[in-house]
């Protein structure tokens, strides 16, 4: 996992440092900003000769607003001027780091002016942009000479590294304004921060690299990563059958909506249930039994349920929502099923996999302020309802009831930004739930496994042909040890 820090949570980290390292108030920055330099003029080295251009004679321009983030550029500049790097420093701010700009141009850096530097970025004269306009205290946004040198590199297709973050983004939150730079790569300090993982500030970033300069941080949100979910993924051992795998209870689509039906059927099987159980409507049904041959449309014993993906309006949604949490196993309640949801906060566990506008009708609010602020809307749904919730989107969020950390799903590609996809999530959360994983769990893993899927298998697929790829991305997580058992194979 991959620890991200708040702005606040970075700030108490660097007191700390500076209270053991003693130097904050040092000409050079102190040993944090020493460090920081450090590396960062070690990427944009690395960049240098990536863009097959070398440090000798190159030309890097530096940007500098006045905060430490621009401390950070004018000492890497210190450090890259020595390596027979020809320097360009910009003043974007009224005041810059004194001791920063001073040794930058003893070392041998060149002044310009705004207007020059844009002049410079437009020409295509510069090799590389070194964006340290602002740091981790600013806001969404540019204005004024910083917003044009953004712009000017948006249209040049400016190489820009960015120091910390793009400025124009805000640390906290994943939105990305129009004025905002742009970065090809992100040089963070100590700790990442959600705007380098949240899209669409995200992409804005760029490639991300973290250096260390020594924080010692407590995350109060983590990004998943592949390693992750082939940890917690169910294997099968070789005294399980049907039923200790799981099986898993489906009541999705309906007669106007019978493919959602299937596409959360495709997500279950797919993703490895025991057994599954359709328990829906009869045109759903119809499909299933001509596409999917194993599966069970009878009611008996299940493990967990998958409820309301493609229902529409349903009169009985009210009791056959509360019917299942009534039965005291984990619940998937997805789409149209999450206008059933119970007031109140159940005891039972519940995963709600909702959209921006499904959470945002949840809450009361509007799909902007979910969109702006996706963590604190997360977190204000689990509090109100009690149970773990899966926001989906082009970033994926879960939270849960027993703890404060908010995890992110590993990413994927856009091309799964199609309808159905979230119906064969649903299935396959119903799965791992069914499996005896916890309802956080089941929904990082399922979400992840999906997006993994899609990035394995680069296209447009719809949803139910990457369903059945699903195996194969699974393949690949399970250790060699447990891909064969004796040659031997089990029958139910």
């Amino acid at each position: 996992m991959i620890d991200i820090c708040t702005v606040a949570e970075v700030r108490e980290a660097e007191e700390q440092a500076f209270a053991v390292l003693g130097d904050a108030d040092a000409p050079d920055g102190g040993s944090l900003m020493q460090r920081a330099a450090a590396g960062l003029a070690g990427v944009i080295i690395d960049s240098l000769h990536e863009l097959r251009v070398g440090t000798y004679g190159a030309r890097v321009l530096v940007l500098a607003g006045g905060g430490n983030n621009g401390g950070d550029a004018l000492y890497a500049g210190l450090r890259l001027a020595r390596r027979g790097v020809r320097v360009l420093v910009c003043r974007v701010a009224e005041k810059v780091h004194a001791g920063g700009w001073q040794a930058c141009l003893t070392a041998g850096a060149v002044e310009v002016d705004p207007g020059a530097a844009i002049e410079l970025i437009m020409s295509g004269g510069a090799d590389v942009v070194v964006d340290g306009v602002l740091g981790i205290g600013g806001r969404s946004g540019l204005t004024g000479v910083a917003a044009e040198l953004a712009g000017a590199c948006v249209a040049a297709r400016a190489y820009v590294i960015a120091v910390d973050l793009p400025s124009g983004l805000a640390a906290d939150l994943p939105g990305a304004a129009d004025s905002a730079f742009r970065a090809d790569r992100t040089v963070t300090f100590g700790a990442h921060k959600l705007c380098q993982y949240g899209e669409p500030a995200a992409s804005a970033c760029g490639r991300v690299t973290m250096i260390d300069i020594g924080l010692t941080t407590r995350p109060g949100v983590v990004q998943w990563e592949p390693a992750d979910v082939a940890h917690c993924w169910p294997v099968p051992g070789p005294t399980d059958d049907k039923y200790s795998r799981g099986v898993v209870g489906i009541d999705t689509g309906s007669d106007a909506y019978p493919g959602a039906g299937l596409l959360s059927t495709l997500g279950a099987v797919y993703a490895g249930a025991g057994m599954v159980r359709f328990l829906g409507a009869s045109h759903p049904r119809e499909l299933i039994m001509g596409t999917l041959p194993n599966v069970v449309h009878a009611p008996g014993r299940v493990q967990a349920y998958v409820l309301g993906s493609g229902w529409g309006e349903r009169a009985d949604g009210d009791r056959v929502v509360a019917d299942a949490l009534d039965a005291g196993v984990p619940v998937v309640l997805d789409a149209d099923g999450l206008r059933h949801l119970p007031t109140g906060r159940v005891a039972v566990p519940l995963l709600l996999t909702p959209h921006a506008g499904e959470l945002a009708r949840l809450l009361d609010t509007d799909r902007h302020e979910v969109e702006a602020d996706p963590i604190t809307a997360v977190r204000a749904a689990v509090d109100a309802t009690g149970a773990t919730v899966l926001l989906k989107g082009a970033t994926q969020y879960v939270a849960g009831p027993d703890t404060d950390t908010t995890a992110l799903a590993v990413p994927g590609p856009a091309w799964t930004a199609q309808a159905g996809s979230g119906d064969v999530l649903a299935g396959i959360c119903g799965t791992l739930l069914a499996a005896g994983l916890s309802p956080a769990t089941a929904a990082l893993a399922g979400a992840s496994l999906q997006a993994m899927t899609a990035v394995a298998n680069p296209g447009p697929y719809p949803p139910h042909e990457l369903a059945r790829t699903l195996p194969a991305t699974i393949a690949e997580l399970v250790p060699p040890e447990h891909r064969v058992n004796d040659n031997r194979t089990r029958q139910e």
